[in-house]
């Protein structure tokens, strides 16, 4: 591993901690720190990133808020008889995940609960600064990877759940990763204490598959001066993520940043149009086809035409570890706001960064350069917060968190 094994632990709060994505990251985790498996798609063990003080993996120790009450164990169990998790791994690793599971707490809001939106949020910033107390972690890293949402609408629309939580990540004092394509922290009211919080952030929805190809193809054709005249996709998914995309406002969430890779990359807009299918037979796997329609030389019509077949939890679980650990290490290195540099992980990424992989990965090398030579948090300052930055963040009289004027 590429960090000392005498550091700290590290809290990882996943929201949807009881999803396919979550529990491939939590038994994925376990079972590469046991050298069980390689650590296939973790760009953090490449020897870039060697002494960059990133958490050891066996060091991380996981949480979470979920509304479904299937354990872990069983969750991980469905995903073995699907293919997703190679047979023996779960049992290998099924002390790891108990103890993940038993720090699961009910997320919400669920149906009929009558809590204010900021009640929700000082009880689930009190499950997060429970949860780091009793592990006596220096710092916890809050991960959304729960279900896609529909886009909220209108500043008198209540607050999306995934912006609650984002809100109660900036309350616990810990810095949140939005790996959905969901609101959660560009929304107004949650963007405006991030931006007082101190603490960094990133996200938005993981680029996982079709996307991550578009932002390698996008540049091609304009490196190479040709002309892109229309660019369709479809997307064929079950599972979850299927269920939740047959949603057309949340389809339209999950395509935008799709799209808008296309826009920076190529300049224009190309005639076409991204659909997403939810096929339930299809589980956890996913296809994803491309049709891009181009001029050569001369005017001469080209096609290219890609297929891409993955397993979604698969692709997810890897990058989740690395940017947890990535903003992790920035927050002990005292950095804050919009993590750039972690745009190579995002379809939609905070801050000013391109669009194009290469570029992306250049600055993500540098990044992880930067890392070498940052400071650490000292011992006397407050677990989850750099000293002087959280205020209007603290729990303030009877329980009502401050900082949350204005929520209804």
């Amino acid at each position: 591993m590429s960090a000392s094994l005498s550091r700290p632990r590290v809290g990882v709060w996943l929201i949807g901690a009881r999803g396919s994505v979550a529990t491939t990251v939590v038994t994925g985790c376990a079972a590469v720190a046991a050298g069980l498996h390689p650590p296939t798609g973790m760009v953090t063990e490449t020897p870039a990133f060697t002494d960059s003080g990133l958490p050891a993996l066996s060091d991380l120790v996981f949480g979470g808020h979920d509304t479904v009450d299937c354990p872990l164990p069983k969750r991980a169990e469905t995903l073995t008889t699907g293919g997703v998790l190679p047979p023996g791994v779960a049992t290998a690793v099924a002390a790891e995940l108990a103890a993940a599971d038993r720090e699961i707490r009910p997320g919400g809001p669920a149906p009929g609960d009558t809590r204010s939106e900021a009640d929700l949020i000082t009880a689930f910033a009190h499950d997060i600064r429970d949860f780091m107390h009793r592990h006596e972690l220096e710092r916890a890293v809050v991960v959304n990877v729960a279900s896609t949402e529909p886009a909220s609408h209108g500043p008198d629309a209540p607050l999306p759940a995934s912006t609650l939580y984002a809100l109660a990540a900036l309350h616990a004092g810990c810095p949140y990763v939005n790996f959905t394509p969901s609101e959660g922290m560009h929304h107004p009211v949650a963007a405006r204490e991030a931006e007082r919080s101190g603490l960094p952030y990133a996200g938005r929805d993981g680029k996982t598959g079709q996307t991550l190809l578009r932002s390698v193809l996008g540049p091609m054709f304009t490196q190479r001066a040709l002309t892109v005249r229309a660019w369709s996709g479809t997307n064929l998914l079950g599972g979850g993520d299927g269920a939740a995309l047959s949603d057309p406002a949340a389809a339209a969430a999950k395509n935008a940043g799709k799209e808008r890779v296309l826009a920076d990359t190529l300049g224009t807009t190309p005639q076409g149009e991204t659909h997403i299918d939810d096929v339930p037979a299809l589980g956890d796997w996913k296809t994803a086809w491309d049709h891009i329609a181009f001029d050569g030389f001369l005017g001469t019509r080209m096609i290219l035409q890609t297929t891409w077949q993955g397993c979604d939890s698969a692709l997810a679980a890897p990058l989740v570890l690395d940017l947890a650990r990535l903003t992790a290490r920035a927050h002990e290195s005292g950095l804050s706001g919009p993590l750039d540099a972690l745009a190579f992980y995002f379809k939609d990424p905070v801050g000013d960064a391109p669009s194009g992989l290469a570029e992306q990965y250049e600055a993500l090398i540098g990044f992880a350069g930067s890392l070498r030579g940052a400071g650490a948090t000292g011992p006397g300052e407050e677990v989850g917060l750099r000293q002087g930055t959280g205020e209007g963040l603290e729990p303030g009289p009877a329980g009502q968190a401050k900082g949350t004027e204005g929520l209804r």
